[in-house]
């Protein structure tokens, strides 16, 4: 493995490290793909055009950020409260960021970092992280190279379908986007109880709150924000990940990924809930 602070692709051994970052970012890239076109029918009902969801796609590169920004975008809510909504939906990269700046190489350039850190996804974050030793950027800009442009090109054909495909097939085609959240929260509700409680929780308070008086009018971004840090905050508190390891770089990792699967969950769940209500009482 190579060790050298030398990341140039005049190395042989960095070529290779790029072409296996780009074969294994493939099968993400074509998940993404998927994800992102139902993401981009979404933008289509709220008024946006293809090139508009194509770069939003290569600047935010999580589905839950997008989802957010299309929320917020779609309730006419002011630009603090999208970014909020985006900072809260994203803050798991906080925490991945950290995870892989302990294999980063001590000398590792500022502007390596800042890349990698631009680049950072659940996906190329568990197949980077996964590789022994210290990381060699090339592999994540090789995934990067290949899965970003998926997105983005995912995010724009299905802007671009929703404006000529009749209004009952993008209707079909829009319901993928709540497969999605199911596929995000049904896997760990079936494995942790405690996850399972506050998913159904998460739809609960959503719902009463759609409902109650004063408290419906605030804008649904609005509503999501608040639901995910408190309920976020109440399951950190009373269930905290358990941080015991057996050594500390597990520790890191273990606990990244700990509380990504409860605070993204809640969060998912709030949204999904929150979102089905608005759209439901559009209908």
């Amino acid at each position: 493995m190579l060790m050298s602070n030398d990341y140039s692709l005049k190395l042989p051994e960095n070529r290779r490290v790029l072409a296996q970052g780009m074969r294994d970012g493939i099968p993400i890239g074509a998940g993404y793909f998927a994800v992102a076109f139902s993401l981009g029918i979404t933008a289509k009902g709220i008024g946006l055009r293809p090139i508009t969801c194509m770069i939003t796609s290569v600047l935010c590169h999580a589905s839950a950020g997008e989802y957010a920004v299309y929320t917020v975008i779609g309730d006419n809510a002011a630009y603090i409260t999208m970014a909020v909504m985006v900072l809260i939906a994203n803050a798991r990269y906080l925490l991945m960021s950290c995870a892989m700046s302990q294999r980063m190489a001590p000398s590792l350039s500022f502007f390596h970092r800042l890349f990698m850190g631009f680049g950072i996804t659940d996906e190329l974050f568990a197949i980077s992280i996964a590789r022994p030793g210290m990381l060699n950027p090339n592999y994540m800009y090789g995934g990067m190279f290949v899965s970003i442009p998926l997105w983005a090109l995912g995010s724009g054909l299905g802007c671009f379908s929703g404006e000529v495909l009749p209004e009952r097939i993008v209707s079909a085609l829009s319901v993928a986007l709540f497969g999605m959240f199911l596929a995000i929260i049904i896997p760990p509700a079936r494995d942790d109880k405690i996850i399972r409680m506050l998913i159904i929780i998460s739809f609960a308070v959503s719902f009463v709150m759609s409902k109650l008086p004063g408290v419906s009018s605030v804008p649904s971004g609005t509503r999501i924000i608040i639901l995910t840090v408190v309920i976020s905050a109440i399951a950190a508190i009373l269930f905290p990940a358990d941080s015991s390891a057996n050594d500390s770089a597990h520790a890191t990792d273990g606990s990244a990924n700990a509380t990504d699967s409860n605070s993204n969950t809640a969060a998912n769940s709030s949204a999904g809930a929150a979102d089905s209500i608005d759209n439901n009482k559009g209908d």
